[in-house]
């Protein structure tokens, strides 16, 4: 197993200059998840690499958002496999790429997307071709990569396809992006987003004030019932991030419209925060004025299960075996597709791709020496996994 390992690594090692020129064509190659086109070509890159390595791959094509990558490798191998998952997209709107290119300057990866996530595809891809090396045939790889995580898969079924492609597999890695304080993810929030529109009545503000109906005065009394209830004991939390209304100063607005983010941590608690929200929505203030709610759960929960703990451990003790430093348990209040490789009864750990911070800012940077100690990280566990954790 020793030398096994090692030489796994021995071909981390000998192809650096691989891997960061693999890096830099993703990162390049905008795909943002509006931009179907851009996460197509991704996905097109992605699959061509795995066919070279031998994984029999297919693309998932969706009409409205980026196409999944599915790719297999050793289906025919006696044990529970292995899911590596991810996804393609960004959240970089097209053309951030001209002032903001990958470049590596003091051992740092910037780029869009460059740590979230397309280094932890990267990683991931370099773990299966250690493996490949050595001759590894104990369990089935599977990669799950999705074109479309970052909006909560609004224009496709991907959350679908990550728990039927997972289901009845050994564990999955969602290759995340890493925190630098050696955290992995155990569990995370659910994501609902919804959208409270009101309709009201216009009128001049200075010769017929009372004959408007103000939508913003209606919507305002919401917003104030809605942040009244986050509950933090239950951990479920709400947040109004944006308001819009009105035209002009001097008329009455007759429209106006919120967006409501809310953070949960079971499920079951899905209908009691839609109900609470109806409920919202009914009652009127300024009378003659309508409100229509919209929206629903982007992202089911990450919930810790008896599984996932015991992949955690495993993963910690490989890390301080190779001197990776002692990995802790992390929560976290952010979605991700790690929740259907649980739903799907798979022990899971996410956020265990390239390192770094400032995911979804122009700051975002990736620690560089990260992308070769993940993934041979990645191989390691693979290759001492002895058993099946459920």
């Amino acid at each position: 197993m020793k030398k096994q390992m090692e030489k796994a690594f021995e071909y981390v090692d000998s192809h650096r200059d691989e891997m960061l020129a693999l890096w830099e064509e993703l990162v390049n190659i905008e795909s943002g998840s509006p931009d179907k086109e851009g996460v197509d070509t991704v996905a097109n890159r992605v699959k061509e690499v795995l066919d070279d390595e031998g994984f029999n791959s297919r693309i998932v094509e969706y009409e409205k958002a980026g196409n999944a990558v599915v790719a297999e490798l050793g289906t025919d191998r006696a044990k529970k496999g292995i899911v590596f998952a991810g996804h393609m997209d960004t959240v970089y709107a097209k053309g951030t790429i001209k002032d903001n290119p990958f470049r590596i300057e003091d051992g740092k990866a910037y780029g869009p997307g460059a740590l979230d996530m397309k280094g932890g595809i990267i990683a991931a891809i370099f773990a299966a071709k250690a493996l490949n090396s050595i001759g590894y045939d104990e369990r089935p790889i599977k990669f799950v990569l999705a074109g479309d995580e970052e909006v909560g898969h609004i224009n496709s079924t991907c959350d679908k396809l990550f728990i039927e492609e997972s289901r009845g597999f050994a564990a999955a890695f969602d290759c995340e992006t890493g925190f630098p304080d050696n955290g992995i993810v155990v569990k995370r929030k659910g994501v609902a987003r919804f959208t409270l529109e009101v309709e009201g009545v216009a009128a001049h503000a200075g010769n017929a004030p009372e004959k408007g109906r103000s939508a913003i005065l209606e919507i305002s009394h919401k917003v104030i019932d809605i942040q009244n209830l986050t509950d933090w004991d239950e951990g479920t939390t709400f947040n109004v991030g944006t308001i819009q209304g009105g035209t002009v100063p001097n008329a009455v607005p007759d429209y106006a419209k919120v967006e409501i983010d809310i953070r949960f941590e079971s499920l079951d608690s899905g209908p009691k925060f839609t109900k609470q929200l109806e409920e919202i929505a009914a009652k009127t203030y300024v009378e003659g004025t309508k409100t229509k709610l919209s929206g629903g759960i982007v992202f089911s929960p990450m919930e810790t299960t008896e599984g996932v703990m015991k992949l955690f451990e495993h993963v910690k003790k490989t890390s301080m075996d190779l001197g990776f430093g002692e990995p802790h348990p992390l929560a976290t209040g952010g979605g991700s597709d790690a929740a259907y490789t649980v739903i799907a009864g798979v022990p899971t750990v996410c956020a265990i791709g390239v390192k770094g911070e400032w995911n979804h800012t122009p700051r975002e940077y990736a620690i560089v020496e990260s992308i070769f100690e993940r993934a041979k990280l990645l191989a390691a566990c693979v290759l001492n996994l002895k058993e099946d954790l459920v």
